[in-house]
C-alpha cells in the first residue's frame, strides 16, 4: 500500500511542463507568467497631480492662512488628459484635476477644500507643505525595471499593472489539456428517464470543473461501453490531442472493473491501493505515452482524490510555485473517528478557526460534499479525536451557503 505522498510524487512526475503562448490579456486571468514582463514606460508615466484643487508655487502660497489668505489669478484650467500644459509662472495659479500633468514651475497642489474654489482669482486660506499632492513620475516602478515577474499568477491588479505600461499581451504557460472519462454501463445522462439499476453521470462533470479551476482545459468523453476493446479504441482515438487522461471508476476490485482491465493489459498502468479514506483504489502510468491518472468512481472518492493527487500535479505543471490548497488549523466542534492506518478526509465546515464535521464518512455522500467547505486531515495514526481538538484543514470552494 503507497502512502499518500508517495503517489502525490508518482502522479507530479507523470505530468510534463506545458508549453507557453501568448495571449491578449482580456484572455490572461489565472494564467501563469512564462518570461517577465519589463515596464516601457515609468509609472506614474508623468508627474500628476493627486487631488482635484490648484497647482501653484509653494513661495507663493505657503503664508496662506484663514487670517491672511493668499489671493491669486487663476491662469489655466488643467483637466485629466490635456497635453498642451502652460508654464506656470510666479504669482499665479493653475486650477487642476487629479491625474492631471503637473505644469513646469508648480511644486504644491493646493486642495480645493482649502480654497474658495473659484475660476479666475481663487482664495487660498491654508497650503500643504512644498511637495504634497504630486505624485512623481516612475514613483511606482521606473521604466526598464521589471513589473511583473514569470511564475506570477496573473490576477486583476498584474493584469491592470500589464495594461498600465502598455502591454496589451503576454506569455503564459500553456493550459494543461486534460480528458475526462467516467465509466460505468449504470450510467445516464441527467435528464433522462431513469431504467431500474441506473444513477444519473455526473463525475464526469464534477472533474471537468475542477479541471477548470485548477486552470487547466478539460472536454468530457461521455459513455464509453464497458467493453475492453471498444473502450481501448475510443480512448486512443481521443488521446493524442491530450497532455493528461483522467478517468473515474473501473478501478476496484470487482468484476467488470473495464479500466482496470483494459490498461492493465497494456502493462504501462499500475493499479494499487493508497492509505487514505475515501480514495484507497487509485492508478496511473501512461497510454500511447500520454500520462493516465485513473479515480475510484464514487463520487466523494474521485473528488477527494482529484484534490489531493492531480489538482497540485497540474498547477506544478503550469509552473506554479506552491499549488497545493491553503491549509490552516482549527478546532473540532464535535468528536469524531478514523479507520487505523489510513489517512482521512472528512467533508468539513470551516468557520472562525473551528470546523464541523459535515455528514458521515460515505463516499457516496455527494450532497454532504457540496455542503462542505473544507476537508478535515485525519493522520494515519490517529483514530478518534475529542471536541476541541485541534485538526489540520484543507480549505475548498464551491461550498453552498
Amino acid at each position: 500500500m503507497r502512502t499518500v505522498e508517495e503517489h502525490q510524487q508518482v502522479v507530479a512526475d507523470l505530468l510534463r511542463s506545458t508549453g507557453t503562448e501568448e495571449v491578449p490579456l482580456a484572455r490572461a486571468a489565472g494564467r501563469v507568467l512564462a518570461e517577465d514582463v519589463t515596464a516601457a514606460v515609468p509609472l506614474p508615466v508623468f508627474t500628476n497631480s493627486a487631488m482635484d484643487g490648484y497647482a501653484a508655487r509653494w513661495d507663493d502660497v505657503g503664508s496662506a492662512t484663514e487670517q491672511t489668505p493668499v489671493r491669486l489669478p487663476v491662469t489655466a484650467d488643467l483637466p485629466a488628459g490635456r497635453v498642451d500644459v502652460p508654464v506656470l509662472e510666479p504669482g499665479a495659479v493653475h486650477r487642476i484635476m487629479t491625474g492631471a500633468p503637473m505644469p513646469a514651475g508648480a511644486d504644491v497642489v493646493v486642495p480645493v477644500e482649502r480654497t474658495d474654489g473659484a475660476t479666475d482669482t481663487v482664495t487660498i486660506t491654508s497650503s500643504p507643505g512644498r511637495g504634497t499632492h504630486l505624485r512623481h513620475a516612475g514613483e511606482d516602478i521606473a521604466e526598464g525595471a521589471v513589473a511583473l515577474a514569470a511564475g506570477v499568477v496573473l490576477g486583476s491588479s498584474q493584469l491592470g499593472l500589464a495594461a498600465s505600461i502598455g502591454r496589451s499581451t503576454v506569455v503564459v504557460r500553456r493550459r494543461p489539456r486534460v480528458l475526462v472519462l467516467s465509466t460505468g454501463s449504470e450510467l445516464v445522462a441527467p435528464g433522462e428517464p431513469l431504467a431500474p439499476g441506473q444513477i444519473y453521470e455526473s463525475n464526469s462533470l464534477l472533474l471537468a470543473t475542477a479541471v477548470q479551476d485548477a486552470g487547466g482545459e478539460a472536454r468530457t468523453l461521455h459513455f464509453v461501453p464497458d467493453d475492453v476493446e471498444q473502450f481501448l479504441g475510443t480512448v486512443r482515438a481521443e488521446l493524442a490531442a491530450a497532455d493528461l487522461l483522467l478517468t473515474s471508476g473501473g478501478v476496484s476490485m470487482g468484476a467488470y472493473e473495464v479500466v482496470k482491465d483494459a490498461f492493465g493489459a497494456l502493462g504501462t498502468v499500475e493499479f494499487l491501493k493508497v492509505a487514505m479514506q475515501p480514495g484507497g483504489p487509485q492508478g496511473c502510468g501512461t497510454v500511447d505515452g500520454v500520462p493516465v491518472v485513473t479515480l475510484p468512481g464514487n463520487p466523494v472518492s474521485s473528488f477527494v482524490s482529484f484534490e489531493v493527487f492531480v489538482r497540485p500535479a497540474l498547477r506544478r505543471a503550469m509552473g506554479i510555485t506552491h499549488p497545493g490548497r491553503l491549509r490552516t488549523t482549527a478546532r473540532l466542534t464535535g468528536p469524531l473517528t478514523s479507520p487505523a492506518g489510513k489517512r482521512q478526509f472528512l467533508r468539513g465546515w470551516f468557520d472562525g478557526g473551528e470546523v464541523s464535521q459535515v455528514g458521515g464518512p460515505g463516499s457516496h455522500l455527494v450532497a454532504h460534499l457540496a455542503r462542505a467547505n473544507s476537508l478535515v486531515v485525519v493522520p494515519e495514526d490517529v483514530t478518534a479525536l475529542p471536541a476541541g481538538s485541534s485538526v489540520e484543514v484543507v480549505l475548498i470552494e464551491g461550498a453552498l451557503q
